[in-house]
């Protein structure tokens, strides 16, 4: 069994599946007519080019008397 690009176990989720499409209201719909239940879709088909990366976390500014000894 080969490994996917984020893992085998990838949460179903809309915003990166091939059969989502984005109304120009920004509501995502499913071409294929087809609701997540219980987690699940049937016809759910993971993109990793829909993926959009996390925000890289913000640095807390240092003194230069917190890396005195």
């Amino acid at each position: 069994m080969a490994f996917k690009l984020f893992g085998n176990n990838i949460a179903v989720d809309c915003s990166y599946c091939d059969n989502c499409i984005i109304a120009a209201n920004g509501e995502e719909i499913c071409i294929k007519n087809k609701a997540i239940i219980d987690g699940k879709c049937r016809k759910f088909s993971y993109n990793p080019l829909l993926r959009k990366p996390f925000k890289p976390p913000v640095l807390p500014k240092f003194d230069p008397e917190d890396f005195q000894l």
